[in-house]
């Protein structure tokens, strides 16, 4: 959850507005009717051992539409390729870093390109365009199977987490990350309130 008034951020588009469109408003925080938070990644920290990590049999992708990404928030296993597609009919230039380290940097001059690239440490990574100042994505690249986000409402499941005693991330663009201790009894389901503060 998140109680007060909610950030926003102002978008200028400086070029190609045929495409990009005017100036707005955007919501840093999306909060639902009862203060749920949509799209916060929360994750288990240091997890030895567990699950089968099934790997998504489709590859990520991030999407220019609109000079926009799409996602605006996502998660994939690390070592995975992502896949970058530009569906607009302008340069986008695509360039994700994890901290200040270049993860990948790809120059997209054409409507319906698409190339892939590997993301093979975990983290955050932050997405930007070179070409669009404002244009902003994240991806979480995890290190392990227990992973989710929050819908709606706010809302999430891990499901088969090992019994024990874990801390738990969430992270929100915004509000950055919240650690929450957690302990996991054997077939219960562990309920976890948390408020996330800037």
């Amino acid at each position: 959850t998140y109680t007060g008034s909610v950030p926003t951020r102002k978008i200028i588009p400086t070029k190609d507005q045929e495409v990009c469109g005017g100036i707005r408003d955007e919501p840093q925080v999306i909060v639902g009717p009862d203060s749920g938070v949509m799209n916060a990644i929360v994750y288990l920290k240091e997890v030895p051992k567990g699950k089968r990590w099934d790997k998504p049999k489709k590859t990520p992708t991030i999407n220019n539409r609109k000079c926009n990404f799409e996602p605006h928030v996502q998660v994939m296993p690390a070592g995975m390729n992502l896949a970058i597609l530009n569906s607009d009919p302008v340069l986008h230039n695509t360039h994700g870093f994890l901290i200040k380290a270049t993860v990948f940097n790809v120059a997209m001059p054409k409507q319906g390109m698409r190339v892939e690239r590997p993301i093979k440490k975990p983290g955050i990574v932050r997405v930007e365009c070179d070409a669009h100042g404002w244009m902003l994505a994240w991806i979480y690249a995890a290190d392990n199977p227990y992973y989710a986000m929050t819908g709606r409402d706010g809302s999430f499941t891990i499901n088969d987490v090992p019994p024990g005693d874990y801390t738990m991330v969430v992270w929100q663009e915004y509000t950055g990350s919240t650690e929450v201790p957690v302990t996991v009894k054997a077939k219960e389901t562990a309920a976890v309130p948390v408020e996330i503060k800037k």
